[in-house]
């Protein structure tokens, strides 16, 4: 396996059922635990390291492209790319994380308002921008939610 392989497939979870379901708790799991670590908690390194993970995930998106075919099921980079999405500018709680994964694997899964058409840019854009929509979309319920907890507790 080359190297584009495993990234896009994160390190071989994409070639496991439920691949991207599974990339997306990984990634929760990772960020949890990056919180921990006191210079991780700066405002710049995950919309850093989000924006450096999209622009990973299109370069190797459109090299597995001729191999894999054209949004294959093996590529979850992009589930990680479109969590972290969720995730940014939110207080990393445990309660967050679980909320904004079932936020994220809802907009990714029934891809309303926009988000499937995202799917039809071309090689490894579309294959993570479809994502990194539902990543807003959850991100901003999310946003909305954590107020509302926050204002009504």
């Amino acid at each position: 396996m080359n190297l584009n392989k495993v990234i896009a497939s994160w390190g071989g979870i994409g070639y496991i059922k439920g691949g991207g379901t599974i990339a997306a708790i990984v990634t929760c799991l990772l960020i949890y635990f990056a919180n921990e670590q006191l210079w991780l908690q700066q405002v710049w390194v995950l919309p850093l390291a989000t924006v450096v993970i999209t622009l990973l995930g299109i370069y190797v998106g459109n090299q597995v492209e001729p191999d894999w075919g054209k949004d294959s099921y093996r590529v979850v980079i992009d589930e990680v790319a479109g969590q972290m999405v969720t995730l940014l500018f939110i207080s990393l709680t445990t309660q967050n994380l679980i909320i904004g994964l079932i936020l994220f694997r809802f907009f990714d899964m029934l891809k309303p308002l926009g988000i499937r058409k995202m799917e039809d840019l071309k090689g490894g854009t579309g294959v993570m921008m479809d994502d990194v929509l539902a990543g807003v979309y959850a991100n901003i319920v999310l946003q909305v939610i954590v107020f509302a907890i926050s204002r009504f507790n």
